[in-house]
């Protein structure tokens, strides 16, 4: 089983950058793909970003394609998500999650395993 904790989530005005992390521990990190997703207030969760066990591969929502990079340093076993010219509409709660199937990349919440307790974002106007 692994634990997820993020971290790195803030108050940044619209165009700034924020770099999200997210530590794993408890298990073999290595051998899960990961991906982050959001929610905001009233909405469903929703896929940002996801990357192989290996890094690399990587996929990502069409709203923050070429704004935002997700990586992955299985040394020390964390994910981030490397966040630019941010906007209001990124405003969220931001969550990592760890996916043990063999398929990566997957967008829908309830494929993944595991997640943490979550980061909130908000980018103001």
């Amino acid at each position: 089983q692994v634990q997820l904790v993020e971290s790195g989530g803030g108050l940044v005005q619209a165009g700034g950058s924020l770099r999200l992390s997210c530590a794993g521990s408890g298990g073999t990190f290595s051998r899960y793909h990961m991906g982050w997703f959001r929610q905001a207030p009233g909405m469903d969760r929703e896929f940002v970003a996801a990357i192989s066990w290996s890094g690399s591969s990587t996929v990502y929502a069409d709203s923050v394609k070429g704004r935002f990079t997700i990586s992955r340093d299985n040394a020390k076993n964390a994910v981030y998500l490397q966040m630019n010219s941010l906007k209001p509409e990124d405003t969220a709660v931001y969550y990592c999650a760890a996916d043990s199937n063999p398929l990566y990349g997957r967008r829908v919440p309830n494929a993944y395993d595991y997640w943490g307790q979550g980061t909130q974002v908000t980018v103001s106007s």
